[in-house]
């Protein structure tokens, strides 16, 4: 079994940004900046052969570059604690007609429809540990963030393997878009 996520790698100019903010919360688990991405579908553990299918679907998306912008911070809450800090991702036509190809590509080889609504971020932390109080604190201090756009001119394939301190991402495939 492999565990696979299709997202939009950071140049690291943009890594190095976003790393800056990383600090000042006791209790939340940072991020390493190597593995801060865009998440555009997460797949889940899949056999060798469905990773094969996967990639057959993908490497028939198209689409055109785009440019992304990161602006704002914010939070994710489950069950009504704060479970995630996270950094914006400006919503645009270009990025969400990507994110459709994606997940009707991989609907179409029989993977199960994504459950949530498509909300582009960069996540910074978790904060299941963190005291809410700092985290709200956080988001008001950051809430201005902005980074440069960025070019857009590829997405990948990654896979995810679960370490003791942190996952370790590999990409496995890049897929043009023109």
């Amino acid at each position: 079994m492999i565990r696979l996520f299709v997202a939009l790698a950071l140049p690291a100019a943009i890594k190095a940004q976003l790393a800056m903010l990383a600090g000042g919360i006791p209790g939340a688990k940072w991020v390493p900046p190597e593995n801060y991405h865009l998440t555009l579908r997460f797949i889940g553990e899949v056999e060798g052969w469905q990773a094969q299918e996967v990639d057959d679907a993908l490497a028939n998306i198209r689409a055109r570059p785009f440019e992304l912008s990161l602006r704002g911070v914010g939070i994710f809450e489950k069950g009504g604690r704060i479970n995630t800090l996270w950094v914006g991702v400006e919503k645009t036509e270009q990025l969400g007609f990507l994110q459709t190809k994606v997940e009707t590509a991989l609907q179409r080889i029989g993977l199960q429809p994504e459950r949530k609504r498509f909300a582009p971020h960069v996540t910074l932390a978790r904060t299941e540990r963190a005291a809410p109080e700092k985290l709200i604190t956080f988001v008001q201090a950051h809430n201005l963030f902005r980074a440069p756009p960025v070019a857009v001119e590829h997405f990948t394939l990654y896979s995810s393997r679960l370490g003791k301190d942190a996952a370790v991402y590999v990409p496995e495939v890049e897929y043009e878009l023109a």
